[in-house]
């Protein structure tokens, strides 16, 4: 659903309204399912609601918003640095190769802010620009094995609680508690955070739950971290965002104690310290709890006894540092990460975990920078860890004309780097056992028309979970964008896809390696009638093949529809898919409820509608209303295990209610 921004007291211009759903699917048009989107929407909610300084912003900065070319960044900064302070928003038209379009796309990230003289906290809270509480429930209206069972100990509801205070820049506190259908505490999942920002050399601070990011991601990478995808220039490079509020549903890869980060100079120090409870297999020998443990879980289901029998097993204790050099054209970054567990984590002992992290303790330590000479920046960063294996990637991304973006990543990491809150460009969902090297290209020859593409050559040095040998692959993407207005665009892309993987049902003693063959292919037009309605057309084509073996072959024809008739605005689809199987299921982003993400996979044959409607009650009241619904021909029941439904259908209510103080 669109974000309203807020008027900045800079400015009397009131902010581009905001598409997250329409932002995400024009990066990410074919959906991956090891994406966490729930955590990306948060992430590009926290960009557009704390919008960039033009007077202040860096380098760093501007390129985390996944907007500007290399180019562009630098020719801001120089603008910046020649002619003084940016005076209104509207000086980025006399900035080179900013153009209506691009100034139109940076116009949610930026603001130009004058000096205050207000610094009395209690003033900032009265006047503070986001102050809401969010309400939302839903429901499977359909009953699943697990309720009929009697083995799910809760309601069939989701609840879903989210409070927000803030002022841009300045600080923010908040919460989030959830729980799932089939629990039965209320309070199951809950998050919560204080941010204090910008008081003298206090940089940052952060009470509560938090995420880390700093150099490309090998040691701390926060959530929004884009890789490989229809962008693919900017995505490539991480940027050196520091500590920032966790506000997710996933239930796991965040912090929770304490963060703050105190600016020394032209250096920026960062300390942080973490204590918490995870989720976890943990062994037991004739009913009593051994001093070992499996994995740590991230799904926070805890609906049934076995699921409550493994809430909380573990603590986990971290210790962090970061300092950071600023350079006049770059930066240079160290970071310490120590991790201590209270028991011992020992992999099921399998073969292809034999490389995998064993034990309590584990220490990363790694430096990173990041440098721009004229319109290349260059990128890197190398860790080591306690285990003795290296992680290192490094990099650039050019801006060889106006016409001419190019970016390479070259990776390397090794099967023993062992690195929990890592998560760097790579093609792995963990990062460890992998090297590779990326190439990606932009050409834009004329305005409104934009020819995309990347090759990524990659190799898995050791065994992975079903891949019984080291294997290699690679894969490629070919995009074109054509946008002649403000009314219209059109997009068609080809995605290509080889990697190793273990024959199923073979009939060999043991598994074999073949090569698989994914293609995707993507066809997208939008089309404005007026301001107040849209039409989006989307086809999209998946095969799967494994070698010497036939092809499974899947379609899906989306219609969308949106439109608003003063106060009320829907947004629905309709879609017709036809897969063979699960492997060549499609993964559809949907639109959903403010704050909520719908990532369902289509496969098998049959229907998906759904139906949103948001209603401005008044200035300070919102109610959404969210209905969706898979119809699948020539089947008895969806899903499986206590997920199951004795019915070829499943339909969802969804309701929610903001209230803006």
């Amino acid at each position: 659903m669109p974000i309203f921004i807020n008027l900045s007291f800079a400015q009397t211009r009131l902010r581009t309204e905001i598409n997250l759903d329409e932002f995400i699917q024009r990066v990410f048009p074919v959906q991956q399912e090891n994406i966490n989107y729930d955590d990306l929407y948060e992430s590009l909610y926290q960009l557009y609601q704390n919008p960039l300084d033009l007077n202040v912003a860096s380098a760093e900065e501007l390129a985390s918003i996944y907007v500007l070319s290399q180019l562009q960044i630098n020719n801001i900064l120089e603008h910046r640095q020649k002619n003084g302070d940016f005076l209104s928003i509207y000086e980025l038209q006399a900035v080179p190769n900013f153009d209506v379009e691009t100034i139109n796309r940076l116009l949610p990230f930026v603001e130009v802010r004058y000096n205050f003289s207000i610094n009395d906290l209690k003033n900032r809270l009265t006047n503070a620009t986001e102050h809401y509480l969010v309400l939302r429930s839903d429901q499977v209206l359909e009953k699943s094995k697990g309720f009929e069972d009697g083995k799910y100990l809760g309601s069939p509801q989701r609840i879903y609680a989210r409070y927000r205070l803030s002022h841009p820049k300045d600080f923010q506190v908040g919460f989030i508690i959830e729980k799932d259908a089939g629990e039965k505490n209320y309070l199951d999942y809950y998050t919560f955070h204080f941010q204090l920002r910008n008081k003298g050399h206090l940089k940052n601070l952060v009470l509560g739950d938090y995420q880390a990011q700093f150099g490309q991601g090998l040691i701390c990478s926060a959530g929004f971290a884009l890789g490989k995808g229809s962008e693919a220039i900017a995505t490539t490079r991480r940027s050196n965002l520091g500590i920032r509020p966790y506000g997710s549903l996933l239930e796991g890869g965040y912090f929770r104690g304490a963060a703050a980060t105190y600016q020394l100079g032209k250096i920026d120090l960062t300390a942080f310290y973490s204590y918490t409870k995870r989720d976890a297999n943990v062994d037991e020998i004739d009913g009593e709890r051994e001093d070992y443990f499996s994995s740590i879980l991230t799904g926070g289901y805890h609906r049934t006894e076995a699921e409550l029998a493994r809430k909380n097993q573990i603590s986990e204790q971290n210790i962090g540092v970061n300092a950071t050099f600023q350079l006049k054209n770059g930066q240079i970054g160290a970071t310490i990460l120590n991790t201590q567990f209270d028991a011992i984590l020992q992999r099921t002992p399998y073969l292809y975990n034999k490389f995998e992290f064993s034990g309590k303790h584990n220490l990363v330590v790694g430096t990173n920078f990041t440098y721009t000479w004229q319109n290349i920046n260059f990128f890197g960063e190398a860790a080591h860890s306690s285990s003795g294996g290296v992680g290192a990637i490094g990099g650039f991304i050019a801006s060889l004309s106006r016409q001419v973006e190019w970016a390479v990543n070259i990776r390397s990491y090794d099967k023993n780097f062992h690195s929990f809150y890592a998560n760097a460009f790579g093609e792995n969902s963990r990062t460890i056992n992998e090297k590779g090297i990326y190439m990606g290209l932009k050409f834009t020859p004329m305005k409104g028309l934009i020819f995309s593409a990347f090759y990524d050559r990659f190799q898995f040095p050791w065994l992975k979970y079903l891949v019984d040998s080291p294997s290699i692959g690679f894969d490629y993407l070919l995009r074109m964008t054509y946008q002649p207005n403000k009314k219209m665009l059109f997009y068609t892309q080809y995605h290509e896809e080889h990697k190793g993987k273990n024959l199923p049902n073979n009939m060999t003693v043991s598994d074999v390696v073949v090569n698989t063959l994914r293609q995707s292919v993507l066809v997208n037009f939008e089309y404005s009638i007026n301001r107040t309605f849209k039409s989006q057309t989307r086809v999209q084509m998946n095969t799967f093949r494994y070698a010497s073996r036939s092809t499974s072959k899947g379609y899906v024809i989306m219609q969308d529809i949106e439109g608003s008739v003063k106060r009320l605005q829907l947004k629905g689809r309709i879609a017709f898919f036809s897969t063979d199987d699960y492997d060549s299921r499609i993964y559809a982003y949907e639109n959903d409820v403010l704050y909520a993400v719908s990532l369902p996979a289509y496969y098998g044959k049959g229907f998906r509608t759904y139906l949103i409607a948001r209603y401005g009650i008044n200035r300070n009241l919102d109610l959404w209303v969210r209905f969706a619904r898979t119809q699948l021909n020539n089947v008895t029941s969806i899903g499986s295990g206590t997920d199951q439904i004795n019915a070829p259908h499943k339909s969802d209510l969804k309701a929610q209610v903001r209230y803006r103080f």
